[in-house]
């Protein structure tokens, strides 16, 4: 109770605001101030919110995207109005599309100019509605703790995403009622799987012959991999992951079969052709559509989730197991007796490993993307952090780089956006700072959001940038190729990006031989500022590995 002759604290809607992000426990702010969002810069300069001044809002963006990646709380960005909340879109529809918990908040004009065509105004809460899980605008200052409250519990529930708050420039400065306080943040049950789903699961296991394991993105974020590893342990099933499930379990392991998703026909499409069930495990279909693997919708599914399997005519589970994905895992284990007989599938990965270890040895320049990636696996350790831009690359990636761990390996894939890397980067050390952290991008992808290489030097941010130079679009020249025989449109010139690293304060390095890609990334790795090497890549291996793999498959 209140002491007599004691006043309360009183705060306005924008220091109420930061005492909840505060309450949810936000640790950073990505973003750039701006005249509208003054009263919330004010704030925060109070805070123990850490905010770091990016040179680009879609840069901030991609920023919390990736810490809200790592950590699974949701990561907070922020913009003006305006201009500064447009540069957000693209950042916030990777999170909503790749289930990254992310809060975007945005300033706005005031309340009395809404009504009115008005300098800079748009509404946001509109335009962020297709993009976002929840958005709401705050007009009244004590439905902030409401707000902000709603906002992280639909980020970071499953499936996780983008939430918007927008505060108008005048509300932010209006008192808020004495007593008003941050909501307590609850703590959510696991959700149990239906006892009766569990056994029909294990009937239609129990009738396979040849079952295979589809895993997806939800497997990694619900800490799915040491079940799943006891899971294919023990019953021998085989697992082909999407590009965003990378590591959930060891790449080594004799039952992972790695990625699926590029666009050509693989090992692992073969595998996924030949099974007669297909056990889906947090599964997303934004992430590896339906139609690329159960086209004549015959597959016998059954949908393994901590939420209900998608609407989708090619995507018809027979049984639905609804619940946390380790319980129902080691439900399901629980009542097998026998492993499965997986001859086929070793015999396609010793395939798959004979092929890739044919690389190692290439010594031709410029490097074959193999060759590159093979390398770049020798660098980095089983828990360092490989953050792949979107382009011709990263299909390399998804085939040729292996993980051990989850959330060793991000990827854009769900809404597949250029200019991911190198800001997703920054937050991946802020996040691990004794880790290795490496940003591999193509030349394409490194210029669109290059700038928040100042933003790493100014915080002493010393990751490693990896370039595949090819001075064009690759990955379009790729698909023109493979349509048309020829390409148009996609070739530029590129600075030179040992002087565009020096310019900034930062390490600079160009690959002249194969034999010296491993000792310079060892050597960029020890340094205490950022570093960027300047690779060129031999991109005439895209059109041989879409003929390769047309003659691989109709021999498998």
């Amino acid at each position: 109770m209140q002491e007599e002759g004691q006043t309360q604290q009183m705060y306005n809607t924008a220091q109420m605001l930061v005492k909840c992000l505060e309450k949810e426990g936000v640790e950073y702010i990505f973003g750039i101030p701006g005249e509208e969002n003054l009263e919330l810069m004010e704030a925060l300069s109070h805070s123990s919110i850490r905010f770091i001044t990016t040179r680009h809002e879609q840069g901030a963006a991609f920023m919390a995207d990736v810490y809200g990646r790592l950590t699974h709380k949701a990561g907070v960005c922020m913009s003006t109005l305006g201009p500064g909340a447009t540069n957000l879109v693209t950042g916030v529809a990777d999170a909503y599309s790749d289930g990254a918990p992310l809060v975007a908040i945005t300033g706005q004009v005031g309340t009395e100019r809404m009504h009115l065509t008005s300098h800079q105004f748009l509404d946001l809460c509109k335009m962020f509605e297709p993009i976002t899980k929840r958005t709401k605008q705050i007009v009244l200052p004590d439905t902030v703790s409401e707000i902000v409250r709603i906002a992280f519990k639909y980020a970071e529930s499953e499936k996780p995403g983008a939430c918007h708050i927008d505060l108008p420039v005048n509300v932010a400065k209006m008192p808020v009622s004495p007593g008003e306080e941050p909501l307590e943040k609850q703590t959510i049950p696991i959700e149990i799987p239906d006892s009766q789903c569990v056994k029909d699961a294990v009937v239609r296991l129990m009738m396979a012959k040849n079952p295979v394991i589809l895993a997806g993105s939800s497997a990694i974020r619900n800490h799915a991999s040491k079940a799943m590893i006891e899971f294919v342990n023990k019953l021998h099933i085989p697992v082909i992951h999407t590009m965003m499930a990378k590591g959930i379990i060891p790449f080594d392991n004799p039952y992972c079969l790695w990625t699926i998703g590029i666009p050509q026909k693989d090992y692992a499409n073969k595998v996924l052709e030949n099974a007669d069930l297909i056990l889906s495990v947090g599964y997303d279909i934004v992430e590896y559509a339906p139609s690329k693997w159960n086209s004549d919708q015959h597959k016998n599914i059954i949908h393994i989730d901590a939420r209900p399997a998608h609407i989708n005519k090619l995507y018809q589970p027979a049984v639905e197991v609804v619940g946390d994905i380790s319980v129902s895992l080691r439900s399901i284990l629980s009542q097998m007796e026998h492993p499965f007989a997986s001859a086929y599938a070793r015999e396609i990965k010793e395939k798959m490993e004979k092929e890739y270890a044919a690389y190692e040895k290439d010594m031709s320049f410029p490097m074959r993307p193999q060759k590159i990636l093979s390398d770049v696996r020798k660098v980095l350790a089983p828990d360092d952090i490989l953050l792949s831009d979107v382009g011709a690359h990263k299909m390399w990636i998804a085939r040729q780089y292996h993980c051990y761990q989850p959330n060793t390996c991000l990827i854009s894939n769900g809404f597949a956006s250029m200019g991911f890397a190198v800001p997703g980067a920054i937050a991946a050390k802020l996040i691990y700072p004794d880790k290795r952290v490496l940003a591999v991008t193509g030349d394409g992808g490194f210029l669109m959001n290059c700038q928040e290489m100042e933003t790493a030097m100014r915080l002493g941010n010393p990751f490693v940038t990896l370039i595949f130079r090819d001075n064009s679009y690759g990955l379009i020249k790729w698909k023109q190729m493979d349509q048309y025989g020829k390409s148009c449109y996609v070739d530029f010139t590129n600075p030179d990006f040992v002087k565009f690293a020096e310019s900034f304060g930062a390490k600079g390095y160009r690959i002249e031989r194969a034999e010296d890609l491993i000792p310079t990334l060892e050597e960029a790795f020890a340094q205490k500022i950022p570093s960027i090497v300047d690779c060129a890549v031999d991109y005439g291996e895209n059109v041989k590995l879409t003929k390769y793999l047309k003659e691989l498959y109709s021999v498998l």
